[in-house]
C-alpha cells in the first residue's frame, strides 16, 4: 500500500523531547520572572523600578537558557530517540530479511526484558515456527509427489505391457490396476483429509469421545478377527469439543493402526478413554514388535512406514499417523506415542475437555 513519507520516529521522539524540555523552560522562566516582578525572591529583597526595566534584564538571560534547552534538548533528545528505537531497527531489518523468504535469520536481541525484548522474542519464535512449518510442507510436498507417482507409473507400466501383449490375461490386467486406482483414490483422500486438518477450518461441536472410539472399533472389527487379534474397549463417557468427523477419523486411524502393526496372530488392542480435570484422554495400546524410542518418534512423520509394512494387507499410506497428528493439533491438543515394554505401541491423544 503506497503511503506519502512523514517524519521519522526518530525525529518525532526527538521533537518530543525538545517541545517537553522548553516548555518545562518557560513556566520555569515565567515563574522566576513574576517572582522578580513583586520583588521578592527565596530569603532576598529587590527593589523594582519598573516593569520595563526588569524585562529588558531578564529577556537576554531567558533567550539565552531557551537556546541552550533548544539545543540540548535537540542534540540530547535524537541521540536518546536513537537508543531507545535502536532494537526496534533491529526487528525492522529481520522483518525485512525475512519478508525476502530468508526464515533463518533471528534478531537475539540481548539485555534485560522489556518490551521491545518481548516482541523481539516473539518475533523470533515466529520465524522459527514458520521456518520449521515451510520445511515440513517442503517435504510433505515431496512425499507426496513421490507416492502419487508410484502408482502413476506402475499403471502406465501396466497398461504398456498389455498394450504390447492384446492376448494376455486381462482379468489380471483389471485386478491389478484395480488395486492401484484404490491405493491412489485411499492416497488421494488422505491428502485432502490431511490439508482440511491443517487448515482447521472444521465446525467444533460437543463430542463424546468414548461413543467416538466406539463406533470406531465396530467399523474395523472384522479386520481385527480376520487377524485374529481381539480388541478391549473400556471407557466413561469423555466430553470433548471438536469435530465429530475429523475425531471419528483419528480413532479409525489409530485403531487400523494398531490392527495391522500388530503381531502375526493373537494380538490385542486395548483402547481406553477417559475424563480428566481439563481434557478428554483417548489411549489406543496394541501388542507387536518391541520399538525403540528413536523409531516411535518419527512414526508420526509423513510417509513413513517400515519397509515391512509397505506391502501388507491394508497398510495404508503413510498418512495414518500424520493425519492423527495433524488432527489433534488443529484441536490445540496433544499427541504422545511411547514403546510398550512387552513390545508394540502406546498412543495417546489429549484433547481440551467440553
Amino acid at each position: 500500500m503506497a503511503r506519502a513519507p512523514g517524519l521519522s520516529a526518530r525525529l518525532k521522539l526527538t521533537l518530543s523531547y525538545v517541545g517537553f524540555l522548553m516548555l518545562i523552560g518557560a513556566v520555569l522562566l515565567v515563574v522566576g520572572y513574576f517572582s522578580l516582578s513583586r520583588g521578592v525572591h527565596p530569603g532576598v529583597i529587590f527593589m523594582v523600578r519598573s516593569h520595563g526595566a526588569l524585562w529588558r534584564a531578564f529577556a537576554p538571560t531567558a533567550a539565552i537558557v531557551l537556546g541552550f534547552l533548544l539545543v540540548f534538548g535537540l542534540v540530547g533528545g535524537w541521540f536518546l530517540a536513537g537508543r531507545m528505537l535502536a532494537p526496534l531497527t533491529r526487528i525492522t531489518d529481520a522483518t525485512r530479511v525475512a519478508a525476502s523468504g530468508s526464515l533463518s535469520h533471528r534478531i537475539e536481541l540481548e539485555g534485560r526484558n522489556d518490551e521491545f525484548r518481548e516482541l523481539a522474542d516473539s518475533f523470533d519464535a515466529m520465524l522459527a515456527r514458520l521456518e520449521a512449518h515451510v520445511a515440513e510442507q517442503q517435504r510433505f510436498a515431496a512425499n507426496a509427489s513421490h507416492e502419487l507417482r508410484t502408482p502413476l507409473a506402475i499403471t502406465q507400466t501396466l497398461l504398456e505391457v498389455a498394450r504390447n501383449d492384446p492376448e494376455g490375461d486381462t482379468a489380471e490386467l483389471v485386478d491389478r490396476l484395480h488395486a492401484v486406482n484404490a491405493r491412489a483414490i485411499d492416497l488421494t483422500q488422505a491428502l485432502l483429509l490431511l490439508s482440511r486438518a491443517d487448515q482447521r477450518s472444521f465446525p467444533r461441536e460437543h463430542v463424546d469421545l468414548s461413543l467416538v472410539a466406539e463406533e470406531a472399533t465396530e467399523t474395523l472389527l472384522p479386520l481385527a478377527e480376520r487377524r485374529g487379534h481381539t480388541i478391549e474397549t473400556v471407557g466413561d463417557p469423555t466430553p470433548a469439543i471438536g469435530s465429530h468427523a475429523l475425531l471419528l477419523q483419528l480413532s479409525t486411524n489409530l485403531v487400523h493402526n494398531a490392527i495391522v502393526h500388530n503381531l502375526p496372530e493373537q494380538g490385542t488392542v486395548w483402547v481406553t478413554t477417559s475424563a480428566q480435570a481439563k481434557s478428554a484422554v483417548l489411549t489406543v495400546e496394541n501388542t507387536g514388535e518391541k520399538l525403540t524410542p528413536q523409531s516411535v518418534a518419527t512414526l508420526a512423520e509423513p510417509f513413513l512406514r517400515g519397509t515391512e509394512r509397505i506391502r501388507a494387507d491394508h497398510a495404508g499410506v503413510g498418512l495414518g499417523l500424520a493425519i492423527v497428528k495433524s488432527i489433534t493439533q488443529a484441536h490445540e491438543g496433544t499427541l504422545a506415542l511411547t514403546p510398550r515394554a512387552a513390545g508394540g505401541l502406546r498412543v495417546t491423544v489429549q484433547l481440551p475437555s467440553a
